[in-house]
């Protein structure tokens, strides 16, 4: 394998983030850089203004471009908006062999059978995930190969978007100089990052606090079973604190991240913080539990939002390897604990998982730690798997593997 570079692209509604790594000839993988700069353009995890989106993503680009042109080849850009939706899809075939065996035609046959869901207008496949084949009625088969039967099923998790939104973002990248091999979906971009495989074996969700929006992906059995994107995040919690206080936006922005606290109770009641030390023109002084009261009750409600979701698919409370948490909403204190007492769930911050990828320095490995690079993490994971020809499926990216291996090519 000749020498090549994968880049990971985040964009988000506060900043946008971007992981550099190497394929070397080797085949190793090494992580070189981690980029965030502020985002504007974007709300929600949707553009809702171009020309502003694209200057924001131009200029992390051009740090890019800086480090090493030809990294801008290979993006992997996560898309993460609420329009985004998961389906069921059932392919059937007949096996082609007369002794009946089946063989790797007939697999692709039924994938693709499986695959072959119509969509509404405007609506593009991010990925079809096969969840399981089943031979003459006998389900739950990881790997029909070899195997004697008649007939051969596929079940199918299509994941689908609107296609102008996803679109709008490919644009910014592209006029921007970048060009996209691969689109993710970016709560499965986040738990490739943080997951062990007994934890989606087991049961686990992962809830990915954004600021303008927060993912969710469940698993069992080792199979995405359920996602969503919720349109609220940290942001909200900043919001209510510039209501509540009467202070600015950037100024409610600053104390969460200095004085929030998830659990009210263990913040000082008596403490009182003079808010003209973050916002000259305040007048008032409030105690820091009553900003922590203000952080828990929007973060209890987003916990809320989570746990209904879970309930719809029958596992609230029924996980047991329990909730893991990232993004930059996860880093406010004692957030874990809360989400342990809202969902019931034993609940963790996720730190992405560095076992199969070589970091390029110790600073940068401290730097990675971080649950808010999760997602650009979890995308050059996703990246390099399918380098090695790891099974993925992403008609958004057209014929993906053949398409991603010509930048392999010195």
């Amino acid at each position: 394998m000749a020498q090549s570079f994968i880049t990971a692209l985040d964009i988000g509604s506060q900043n946008i983030k971007v992981a550099i790594a190497e394929v070397r000839r080797d085949g190793r993988l090494t992580l070189l850089r981690l980029i965030k700069t502020l985002s504007t353009g974007v709300r929600k995890g949707v553009v809702d203004n171009l020309a502003d989106a694209t200057r924001s993503v131009n200029d992390i680009l051009s740090e890019v471009k800086k480090f090493e042109k030809s990294a801008l080849k290979n993006i992997f850009l996560a898309v993460g908006g609420r329009d985004v939706k998961l389906h069921t899809s059932k392919g059937i075939v007949a096996v082609s062999r007369a002794d009946s065996e089946i063989q790797r035609d007939d697999i692709e046959r039924v994938t693709e059978a499986s695959h072959a869901m119509k969509l509404k207008n405007n609506r593009i496949i991010l990925h079809a995930l096969i969840q399981e084949y089943v031979v003459d009625d006998v389900g739950d088969i990881r790997d029909p190969l070899g195997m004697v039967g008649n007939r051969l099923e596929a079940n199918s998790l299509i994941i689908d978007a609107f296609e102008p939104n996803v679109k709008r973002l490919n644009q910014c990248v592209e006029t921007a100089g970048g060009n996209v091999t691969g689109l993710v979906f970016s709560p499965l971009a986040t738990a490739s990052s943080i997951l062990t495989k007994d934890q989606k074996e087991l049961g686990v969700a992962v809830v990915d606090i954004g600021f303008g929006k927060t993912g969710l992906a469940v698993y069992e059995e080792n199979q995405l079973i359920h996602a969503k994107v919720f349109a609220f995040g940290s942001g909200n919690i900043t919001n209510d604190l510039a209501i509540g206080l009467k202070i600015p936006i950037h100024v409610a922005e600053n104390i969460k991240l200095s004085l929030g606290v998830a659990v009210a109770k263990e913040a000082p009641s008596r403490e009182q913080i003079d808010l003209k030390k973050f916002d000259v023109g305040s007048r008032k002084a409030v105690t820091r539990r009553a900003i922590a009261e203000i952080v828990e009750d929007r973060l209890a409600e987003i916990f809320q939002f989570v746990d209904n979701d879970l309930k719809a698919i029958r596992k609230s409370a029924k996980l047991p390897a329990g909730i893991v948490l990232s993004g930059g909403g996860s880093k406010l204190p004692l957030i874990a604990d809360l989400a342990r007492r809202e969902l019931k769930l034993n609940s963790q911050i996720g730190i992405p998982d560095f076992s199969a990828i070589e970091i390029a320095n110790s600073d940068l490995a401290l730097e990675a730690e971080d649950p808010e690079f999760a997602c650009v993490l979890g995308l050059i994971q996703w990246g390099y798997d399918q380098a090695r020809g790891e099974e993925f499926y992403t008609p958004a990216g057209g014929n993906f593997l053949k398409k991603f291996l010509k930048n392999f090519i010195p």
